[in-house]
């Protein structure tokens, strides 16, 4: 399987709706805290306008309504990995993503046999408080040698600027929260990122 390099992740069907037609590929729709009719409204609404743009809708966490949904793909964390039912994921016929931060979680994820990996945080983050320190960039490389072919996906305090530096150490794709949704202007970001990705998304033409 092959991810696109620029993983956004965000957190609601308007944001979907105002800049994945910009051109975004790979989309993670990751909400907190809504009721379950409202997480269904902006799941649909989502998958519509992934749908019609050619973008590939990630949903974070509620793996049980991703099933109801007809979602293709989930993102686990490691305590929402311990509790989920692998099996009724995989009988739905959807993909798995999940993160890690540590060699400890790396080996549990690994044994979930997902679908990509991703490994955070690289540089600080301000989305949420995390217990882990930075990894740093030249943790990629090593990550990407114990995974083999599975796609690995960099996540935390990754800008436009850092995203070449990220896929350059063996990264497949970057994820971006808030270089993106705190921007004084998240449309020319996201055009930004898309530019700065795209010598990963295309392969180089043959001479």
């Amino acid at each position: 399987m092959r991810l696109d390099p620029f993983y956004l992740i965000i957190d609601s069907a308007d944001w979907i709706e105002r800049l994945v037609p910009l051109g975004v590929r790979l989309v993670q729709l990751r909400i907190k805290d809504k009721r379950e009719t409202l997480l269904r409204q902006e799941i649909r609404r989502s998958k519509s306008v992934c749908l019609a743009h050619g973008c590939r809708l990630i949903l974070n966490d509620y793996w049980r309504l991703a099933i109801d949904e007809g979602c293709d793909f989930i993102h686990l964390g490691q305590d929402d990995l311990a509790m989920a039912d692998l099996n009724a994921i995989r009988r739905a016929g959807m993909k798995l993503g999940v993160s890690t931060h540590d060699v400890s979680e790396l080996k549990i994820a690994l044994a979930a046999e997902p679908d990509y990996i991703a490994l955070g945080p690289v540089w600080p983050t301000i989305l949420k408080e995390m217990k882990w320190q930075p990894q740093g960039i030249d943790r990629i490389a090593d990550w990407k040698r114990r995974i083999g072919a599975l796609p690995l996906v960099a996540i935390g305090g990754i800008s436009a600027e850092k995203a070449p530096l990220v896929l350059a150490q063996g990264a497949d794709s970057a994820a971006v929260v808030t270089d993106i949704t705190l921007h004084q202007t998240p449309e020319a970001r996201t055009r930004q990122w898309l530019a700065a990705t795209a010598r990963w998304r295309t392969p180089p033409a043959t001479p």
